[in-house]
């Protein structure tokens, strides 16, 4: 059996409509067209009260199957839930920091921006490796020939111009 698009399993979860009072993106490998069948529909959010977070998602969501939340101890930590809907595994994160701050968003900006610059070849060089088990990020910085951890090299490019980037793809 298939599962729907990413994008009505968001409409069947009322995710983005429950989480509004938490400023929900979507985030992760569905809007970018890098999913695979196991892939599962990010939802990043601005949580500065954590309590309350965790409040509204169990309030919301504690029935479906396989709902699970935590939040590990330190600073600037999330509290994470996740659950399946319509076929799909959705992750929430909610973290104190505004979503344009969080890192899992910058990655997700980069990588759009950088699949807008390089078009369908550099889509197709990074699903190859994603087909090849990659995650995300380690499949983008390899694409790119970036050394070290891929996470933070990815974050490097950040502030580079377009020509910059596409130098980088060309490369």
């Amino acid at each position: 059996m298939t599962r729907p698009a990413y994008t009505e399993a968001l409409a069947d979860s009322g995710v983005l409509i429950r989480l509004t009072a938490f400023d929900p993106h979507v985030a992760g490998t569905p809007p970018l067209a890098l999913d695979l069948p196991d892939s599962d529909i990010d939802i990043l959010c601005h949580a500065p009260d954590p309590r309350a977070f965790a409040g509204a998602v169990w309030a919301a969501y504690r029935d479906l199957p396989g709902f699970a939340m935590w939040q590990w101890q330190g600073r600037d930590r999330p509290v994470v839930a996740r659950f399946h809907c319509s076929g799909w595994l959705f992750e929430l994160f909610g973290q104190a920091r505004p979503v344009a701050e969080q890192v899992g968003w910058r990655h997700f900006v980069l990588e759009r921006r950088l699949l807008a610059l390089g078009g369908e070849p550099l889509r197709a060089a990074v699903m190859t490796r994603r087909l090849a088990g990659a995650k995300t990020e380690p499949a983008f910085a390899q694409v790119l020939g970036l050394a070290g951890d891929p996470y933070a090299a990815l974050l490097m490019l950040e502030g580079l111009d377009d020509a910059a980037l596409c130098a980088r793809i060309g490369a």
